[in-house]
């Protein structure tokens, strides 16, 4: 057995959904970082927390890159495979959480130039990954699978909701373009990927609905994947709410009004059915852990919906004032970062076993006789 075959043993296992690690550890440095009064206090823990998410992305995403080269069958059997298809999705959000973080708290250690650098390469790369997810999953979906209704997950917004997320974190990049044709494009085109995102999860959010009224829970494995119904509520509020912290000194003043009136109005319903349903599948995992949930990566899907609905509660405390929402956005972030470093142990644990057996074997087999 050759020496480097423990790194490509592990490369061999390399899949999409591995990618909402990255986005889970990254929306943890960016909430935590964000909170007002707790986020200065976290700030230290946030820059750690960024760094080792940037750090993350950077050999994850050389280890998919080979992975795509030296696995080419394996690779192209996730795009056929109709479960692990919409996980594509996690790979253009990882790129724009990461990116995000640089802006929100990684210029502390990088520097504000080269934070800006990293961001707008990683939130148009992201993006334009975004646009292709969110086009091709579905046609593969038209074309490809033969899908039944019993059969939709939450899952399915996963390569829907990156535009969503471009635009939550496009609307931090505004004020650093120059006033004119520049910032007006970056505008309408945020609210355009906002759009596109939130039209396509309202077509796919009564499928789950229908299939949990009509066909019941699915199995244990696959229930983690009803908590991503949190991130396109979560997001979009999050999108609004930063263009509205944004918009004064950036847009003009009859569009800072309606930004303010867009974040409120919509902001708050979608905040309160994000809520509901994070109370909704709260209980069912309970349930589920109770009659033994297996550990799989889809319980990454625990973590980033939970912290988009952080950033949402957040921005709208900022936009309101409003102190009960502040203590709402502090509690929800302790419970992020309680579950973050649950999932992240369990990760750690599973994988980590499966690659100390497969160094053992190498050490048995390469051992004198």
């Amino acid at each position: 057995m050759h020496k480097n075959e423990i790194p490509e043993a592990v490369v061999r296992r390399i899949r999409p959904r591995w990618f909402t690690s990255v986005m889970g550890t990254g929306i943890v440095a960016n909430a935590a970082a964000g909170l007002p009064g707790v986020g200065s206090d976290l700030r230290g823990f946030a820059l750690v927390v960024w760094v080792f998410a940037a750090i993350w992305l950077a050999a994850l995403s050389t280890a998919w890159l080979i992975h795509g080269l030296r696995f080419r069958e394996t690779a192209r059997g996730h795009t056929d495979d109709p479960g692990e298809a919409p996980m594509y999705g996690a790979v253009p959000m990882a790129l724009l959480i990461v990116g995000a973080g640089a802006l929100i708290i990684g210029h502390d250690l990088i520097g504000m130039r080269a934070a800006l650098e990293l961001d707008w390469t990683l939130w148009t790369l992201g993006t334009v990954g975004g646009l292709l997810t969110i086009t091709a999953v579905p046609y593969l979906m038209f074309t490809r699978y033969r899908l039944r209704p019993q059969d939709a997950t939450g899952a399915w917004l996963v390569p829907v909701v990156p535009p969503m997320v471009s635009a939550a974190t496009g609307a931090l990049l505004l004020p650093h373009l120059p006033a004119g044709q520049a910032r007006e494009t970056l505008l309408i085109a945020i609210l355009a990927l906002l759009g596109m995102a939130a039209v396509a999860t309202a077509l796919i959010v009564p499928m789950i609905w229908n299939r949990l009224t009509h066909f019941g829970l699915p199995n244990s494995s696959l229930q983690p994947a009803l908590w991503i119904v949190i991130g396109p509520f979560g997001t979009s509020v999050t999108a609004a709410t930063n263009l509205s912290k944004v918009a004064p000194g950036t847009l003009n003043g009859p569009d800072v009004s309606a930004v303010h009136a867009f974040a409120l109005l919509y902001g708050a319903p979608a905040w309160g059915f994000a809520l509901m349903w994070l109370g909704l599948v709260t209980a069912i995992t309970v349930r589920a852990l109770r009659e033994g949930l297996p550990f799989n990566l889809s319980w990454w899907s625990f973590v980033f919906p939970l912290g988009t609905l952080v950033t949402a509660t957040n921005g709208l405390a900022l936009r309101t004032g409003s102190t009960v929402l502040e203590v709402v956005a502090a509690i929800l972030l302790f419970a992020l970062i309680g579950a973050w470093l649950a999932v992240a142990a369990a990760t750690l644990g599973a994988h980590g076993r499966v690659i100390a057996r497969r160094q053992v074997s190498w050490l048995r087999r390469v051992q004198p006789q």
